[in-house]
């Protein structure tokens, strides 16, 4: 087996091999015999994620005032890395967009009582949570948000669409990021809105079909004089943009961590069959391209994922790793399609087929180079602090 750094203690507590053995065994138990049905129904159902919020999934990073257990990042890459390696990542990015990429957002800045209402509710699974900022115009770039909100009394009226929506469909409570100044700098002309699934002006326009993440829904979300009481702002007024760049960084750990799980899986699987498969009166194993090629990739896999685990702990200290996360975003998001590309070529005509794991799973890990901040951009960030 490539899985040398699971156990490792040099980042990782008992308490982190415990929550790794735990979403292990759920993985293996609860997902992987049902996943196939949840990509061809497209999405994962709420049983499912009710069950993973009894486990305390949901809550591993929320403190425990609403039923979390206050763990930190490094329960994060452990959720999200093991939840990789299920080879079904339309279940992984729906558990990880309600716990990272959405709900964090009412723990980091909604007031007293807005945390009071919906963290319970959201840590246990009863309420699952989608963040909508991505627009037809605006995706990386996220001054270019063009969704508006105007105030009205007690009330903000918000006007426009949000696209390539995780949870779109599924999701109760929604964190939406609309321009409510427009003659402010981008950076202080955003606020982000607490969004009820259900409330007059806001329908979810389509359910979009992708490439991959199958058992997850993405959407198109519109608002149309949309009224949300005042007291469902999310934060300050205007500091919306600082809000979502805050969690970028969160959520590109929690994606590297997740491509890391995602590769692991698939040399595992690839492992496994070069050494049954026999041609011109070999196991491919035996082939030296073959399981050269392989150790390279197990190599570049294991300083991926030490990276991920020593920028999580460095996340847990509380420092400033703006350079560290986009270079995880860029290096794990390419990474992961490299070994994809790889796995499926040593497979043969049986890894392009449907019903074959790696084909799905080169399907699914092809978004990771561009959601949640395109390679591209990343690397930007990355110039900027060379």
């Amino acid at each position: 087996m490539f899985d040398t750094a699971a156990d490792s203690d040099l980042f990782f507590d008992e308490e982190h091999h415990l929550l790794r053995r735990q979403v292990r065994r759920f993985v293996e138990e609860e997902i992987k015999p049902h996943a196939e049905v949840w990509e061809a129904q497209g999405e994962t159902p709420r049983d499912v994620l009710r069950r993973m919020g009894d486990l305390g999934f949901f809550g591993i990073r929320f403190p425990e005032a609403y039923g979390g257990s206050d763990m930190d990042a490094r329960a994060t890459v452990v959720l999200a890395e093991e939840l990789g390696r299920s080879t079904f990542s339309g279940v992984a990015i729906t558990a990880l967009v309600h716990t990272d990429m959405a709900s964090v957002h009412v723990l980091n800045a909604g007031n007293d009582a807005q945390k009071a209402k919906w963290l319970p509710s959201v840590i246990s699974g009863e309420v699952i949570t989608a963040v909508g900022i991505t627009e037809p115009g605006a995706g990386s770039d996220v001054k270019g948000i063009g969704t508006t909100a105007r105030r009205d009394g007690d009330s903000w009226v918000l006007n426009g669409s949000k696209v390539f929506i995780t949870n779109g469909v599924l999701a109760d409570l929604y964190c939406i990021a609309a321009k409510s100044d427009p003659d402010a700098p981008p950076s202080h002309g955003v606020t982000m809105f607490l969004v009820e699934k259900g409330v007059p002006g806001f329908a979810v326009a389509r359910k979009l079909d992708k490439q991959g993440w199958h058992s997850s829904d993405t959407a198109e979300l519109s608002f149309v004089d949309l009224r949300v009481p005042a007291t469902n702002v999310l934060g300050a007024e205007g500091r919306g943009f600082y809000e979502i760049m805050k969690n970028f960084q969160n959520e590109r750990l929690v994606l590297g961590a997740m491509a890391m799980g995602e590769a692991q899986a698939a040399l595992e699987l690839t492992l496994g069959y070069v050494r049954d498969r026999h041609a011109f009166g070999a196991a491919l194993w035996d082939k030296q391209t073959i399981r050269q090629r392989l150790s390279m990739l197990a190599a570049k896999v294991e300083a991926g994922r030490q990276m991920v685990y020593a920028t999580a702990a460095r996340m847990a200290a509380a420092e400033d790793l703006v350079r560290e996360v986009s270079m995880i975003k860029a290096y794990c998001g390419e990474l992961v399609n490299e070994v994809m590309y790889d796995c499926l070529q040593f497979h043969g005509g049986a890894g392009y087929m449907r019903g074959m794991a790696i084909e799905r799973m080169a399907r699914d890990a092809r978004v990771q180079s561009i959601g949640g901040g395109a390679t591209e951009v990343m690397l930007e960030e990355v110039a900027k602090r060379l």
